[in-house]
């Protein structure tokens, strides 16, 4: 039997994205409102339970946009994502990834001068 190795250990490890959101002090409704995903579905890319997710490109695209959220690496996020449900990601998939790394949008707004 081959011997696990870390890498693929961590991507069996589900991040604590609650408390990585929870660190860069954004709350759920801000992702609510900049994603317009339901909190439900939120909930379960936190907790790992992809079952609750309504499936094929959904799935990925909120994944995306929540790692983005909360500027996390969306390609982790993916990887423990695919290792979690035993898919493996389409090719096009896999080449977006890249093209967007470095093009996350902050969640704060802007700081405006008052006079």
């Amino acid at each position: 039997m081959p011997e696990d190795n870390g890498a693929l250990r961590t991507l069996r490890t589900r991040p604590d994205l609650a408390a990585i959101r929870c660190s860069k002090g954004v709350s759920l409704d801000q992702i609510i409102d900049s994603t317009k995903i339901s909190k439900r579905f939120l909930l379960a890319i936190e907790e790992g339970d992809f079952d609750v997710l309504p499936g094929g490109i959904f799935n990925t695209s909120y994944l995306r946009q929540y790692a983005r959220a909360i500027d996390y690496d969306e390609s982790d996020l993916l990887a423990y994502y695919y290792a979690a449900t035993g898919t493996a990601p389409q090719k096009d998939e896999q080449s977006a990834t890249e093209n967007r790394k470095g093009s996350a949008r902050s969640l704060r707004p802007p700081i405006f001068a008052r006079f």
